[in-house]
């Protein structure tokens, strides 16, 4: 009786040892996740946030607003090598593992970004200086293609099923908190030293870049001490036992999921020109278009990302009871419904308007953000789940996000309409919406069963 006591006891306590096990990796692998993620995008915000700045030391100055363009230009540029990225991280994920390609892929990614904060300007380089910007930002933009996708499978198959929207949520929480930081680190400067001061022109901008080494050390140090997903080693074991392996990942999925890729790449169109129209483009529209006081733009940004965190985690809980295909669906008419009024409603010039309107838009784009990550983990299989993320992300990142606030000050300068991108943003929620009513709903699912 003592010994079938003891024996419960000890198989009870091996329980709680396992259960405390899988709880303290998967606080690694979200907190890992989470700092690679917002390594790239504090980047990517401190270079929006910064344009104005980076287009007088990389461009000549004779033109603002053309040296604006064009350094939204290089970061339009750099983005056209993403899918290219998302197929070589994507196949390498899924052949070498999860692991394997976050390791690797947040080196290169830091690393490319560091030498962003240590290049001579136009003044001292010449037309060498935008060159060598456009080059580290290619490698930046290659490498930070595997990142979004691989963080998010990486916590997806680890975390829980029914809370796995809630855990996938922790990826565009990185990638808006990247974006705050950014935009408090802008914020203060600009009200500190002013936009065109010495300091800021010479040094200050280059801070967020060199953060970017020590930080991504870091990153690639606790990923190296992880152990690839348990999702992931089934289905490797699996292989094993039948005496085969992962051949070619973008070849299997673009032979066999070719329906799902593009339902995905529909879905993905929406969160690439939300998330860049709504938390990036809109400071500079305020600046640049109407004319609005920078600081009081970028008061309103740091407010509403600080909302726009808040609401992407209470969107990944939601989702997690109510359902992926719902909450993408009711964005996508959000977006058609609200942007040009939003829009209208900017022109006031007014803070508190100009504020509440930001708001309703990060509320709308957040119902997106906050659930796509997880829906996009559920509608692929394991043995092309990294690949499918990653080439359906990156493609709709490749040729809408990245050319956002490109194309939407280019549609100004054509049609001499300030609200020409409300419009474009209504085409684009259109596609969306068409991809999500053909989608299919995967919402608590093991992901081995998908």
């Amino acid at each position: 009786m003592e010994q079938n006591t003891s024996n419960e006891i000890s198989a009870a306590e091996a329980l709680a040892i396992s259960e405390e096990e899988k709880h303290r990796t998967l606080k690694k692998v979200t907190f890992s996740s989470f700092l690679g993620n917002f390594i790239e995008w504090f980047d990517y915000a401190s270079y929006s946030y910064l344009a104005t700045v980076i287009a007088l030391v990389f461009f000549p100055g004779e033109d603002r607003t053309v040296a604006v363009m064009s350094t939204f230009a290089v970061f339009a540029l750099s983005f056209l090598v993403r899918p290219v990225g998302a197929i070589f991280w994507g196949n390498m994920g899924d052949k070498k593992g999860r692991k394997w390609a976050l390791s690797i892929s947040i080196l290169m990614m830091s690393g490319a970004t560091f030498l962003i904060g240590c290049l001579p300007g136009y003044a001292v380089l010449g037309i060498g200086a935008p060159i060598l910007l456009l080059l580290l930002r290619i490698v930046q933009s290659f490498s930070a293609s595997g990142e979004y996708a691989g963080a998010a499978t990486f916590i997806a198959e680890y975390a829980p099923k029914n809370h796995r929207g809630f855990y996938c949520s922790m990826v565009p929480a990185s990638t808006a908190t990247g974006l705050l930081v950014g935009s408090l680190f802008a914020t203060f400067m600009f009200n500190t030293w002013g936009a065109t001061s010495d300091f800021v022109v010479d040094w200050g901008w280059r801070i967020p870049f060199l953060l970017a080494g020590p930080l991504g050390y870091i990153t690639h140090y606790i990923r190296t001490h992880l152990e690839d997903s348990p999702v992931y080693e089934q289905m490797q074991e699996r292989l094993r036992l039948q005496g085969s392996k992962i051949q070619r990942p973008i070849r299997t999925l673009l032979k066999k999921h070719m329906r799902v890729l593009i339902v995905s790449f529909g879905a993905c169109v929406l969160n690439a020109v939300g998330f860049y129209a709504v938390l990036t483009y809109l400071p500079n529209y305020l600046e640049t278009t109407l004319n609005y006081d920078p600081s009081a733009a970028s008061i309103i940004t740091t407010i509403v990302l600080v909302v726009y965190i808040a609401f992407i985690f209470l969107s990944g809980r939601i989702s997690d009871r109510f359902g992926r295909k719902r909450m993408l669906i009711i964005a996508c008419v959000g977006f058609i419904v609200c942007t040009i009024p939003a829009f209208i409603l900017l022109g006031t010039l007014n803070f508190w308007i100009i504020l509440l309107v930001e708001l309703v838009m990060c509320l709308i784009l957040t119902i997106n953000d906050g659930t796509l990550s997880s829906y996009l983990t559920e509608t692929f299989p394991t043995d092309v789940r990294y690949s499918g993320f990653a080439l359906s992300f990156n493609l709709a990142n490749a040729i809408f996000g990245g050319s956002a606030s490109y194309i939407s000050f280019w549609l100004i300068s054509v049609t001499g309409n300030d609200i020409a991108p409300a419009f474009y943003m209504v085409f684009i929620a259109a596609v969306a919406l068409v991809a999500m009513i053909m989608s299919h709903e995967h919402t608590g699912k093991d992901l081995s069963e998908v």
